[in-house]
């Protein structure tokens, strides 16, 4: 499982590096159509995004000892959403051996 994991998170970080560099090159973030900024759909999509990254985010700070630690993964999650998320689990799984179990990778560690 830890493998599948590993090419997994793998996959979702390429895949939003590439996705948010094309982007960047087709237009600047500021630069999103006030008809698509004040979509219904799309601040609901916006609220539905970061509900999660906040719900992911609450695992990150039971994980992470360190106050500077839990707010510097906090930044990150918000400012990079999907990137960070994948980076942290990257990390994470890739600090445990791949035979471990899951509770190695979800569980604190003393």
């Amino acid at each position: 499982m830890i493998w599948f994991l590993r090419v997994f998170f793998t996959i979702v970080l390429v895949s939003m590096l590439c996705v948010t560099s094309w982007a960047s090159m087709q237009c600047p973030l500021w630069d999103i159509p006030g008809s698509v900024g004040g979509h219904p759909w799309f601040i609901a999509t916006l609220f539905d995004t970061y509900w999660a990254f906040l719900t992911f985010y609450c695992w990150v700070a039971y994980k992470e000892r360190s106050w500077l630690g839990r707010i510097g993964w906090l930044l990150g999650t918000l400012l990079l959403g999907n990137i960070a998320m994948a980076v942290y689990m990257l990390i994470q799984l890739f600090r445990v051996p791949a035979n471990a179990r899951m509770e190695d990778l979800l569980l604190r560690r003393p």
